[in-house]
């Protein structure tokens, strides 16, 4: 007789994920996507070595429901400004360089502020701070942008006041990280936070209210604006949707436009941020900064839709995890 060998962890059935807390038992037709990406932060060493002594200090904020709770909030804010960091790093440029950039070097602002882009988008993959699936939204969410942002500047929508070399027509080329800042934010929450979800509409419906959305920033200016449609039918495509987000140990959840309106008021503080540093100026700002325009909540929120989109293409959520019964 030939004896069996037991069988090694490689062959060995892997046990079936739970379902997350607070997930509830849906039908085949709508189950919970799952990401592909991994965190990139255990591959680092520095960051490998926080996250083995934030493990301890898990154990010990467990103990309690007070300190887990606590202890749950400042992991949720420590989560979000680390999904913010690219975005974070280029809005602290725009405030630096407009306070101490000296006027009239020998390289323009906005050039320094392409370069500086460039750079930490190069020191963030070289330390594995940030997946090539990220990367790959930056750089394609920085050609939509880029796009849009030619044809705006060209129609008077808003304009950059200094001059630069590094520019195409009137767009200085930082202005197209501005957007995968945005890209990039969602795309690292959706790793950080390892989002599923219920209810979730065909990617092909996601992808043809997104191309309508980008469309629609360009005719307006010569055909009726499909603005109200577009927010209705934005409204009526996600208005069962739920994504679930997980913080610590148990998944929480939120209806998904929810989220999006929440990240389209921050992005709107942001801009707010960015007019002040006269990184560039809207019509009504030309005789000195005033708030933008609330009107403009609006539009973020559409363009949530696009770059939503382009990282649910890029993350393949096509991928999905079956609920236990």
């Amino acid at each position: 007789m030939q004896r069996r060998l037991p069988r090694t962890s490689a062959e060995k059935k892997p046990t079936p994920r739970p379902r997350p807390v607070g997930e509830p038992d849906v039908p085949q037709a709508h189950l919970a996507f799952e990401p592909r990406a991994q965190s990139a932060a255990r591959t680092w060493a520095p960051l490998a070595r926080f996250v083995e002594q934030e493990a301890r200090i898990g154990n010990w904020a467990k103990q309690h429901r007070t300190t887990q709770a606590l202890y749950e909030f400042i992991r949720f804010g420590i989560k979000q400004a680390w999904a913010c960091l690219f975005g974070a790093l280029l809005l602290g440029l725009l405030i630096a360089t407009h306070l101490v950039y000296p006027r009239g070097a020998w390289l323009a602002r906005y050039d320094f502020l392409v370069l500086a882009a460039v750079a930490i988008q190069g020191a963030m993959l070289a330390f594995r701070l940030e997946t090539r699936e990220e990367a790959q939204v930056i750089f394609l969410f920085h050609a939509v942008g880029t796009a849009m942002e030619i044809f705006k500047t060209s129609v008077g929508s808003w304009l950059y006041p200094e001059i630069s070399l590094l520019r195409i027509g009137g767009v200085p080329l930082f202005s197209g990280f501005m957007y995968a800042a945005i890209g990039s934010y969602i795309a690292r929450c959706w790793r950080l936070f390892d989002f599923r979800f219920t209810h979730h509409p065909p990617l092909w419906t996601v992808t043809a209210r997104a191309i309508s959305i980008y469309v629609n920033f360009f005719t307006h200016h010569y055909l009726p604006d499909a603005r109200i449609a577009l927010f209705a039918m934005t409204a009526v495509l996600f208005a069962r949707c739920w994504v679930h987000f997980r913080v610590w140990r148990d998944h929480r959840r939120m209806p998904l436009l929810v989220g999006f309106c929440l990240v389209a008021l921050f992005i709107w503080f942001a801009e707010n941020i960015g007019t002040f540093t006269a990184a560039w100026r809207y019509p009504s700002q030309r005789l000195g900064w005033s708030v933008v325009s609330l009107g403009k909540l609006g539009a973020w929120l559409l363009l949530m839709i696009v770059s939503y989109a382009l990282v649910a293409l890029l993350n393949g959520p096509e991928r999905v995890v079956k609920p236990q019964r």
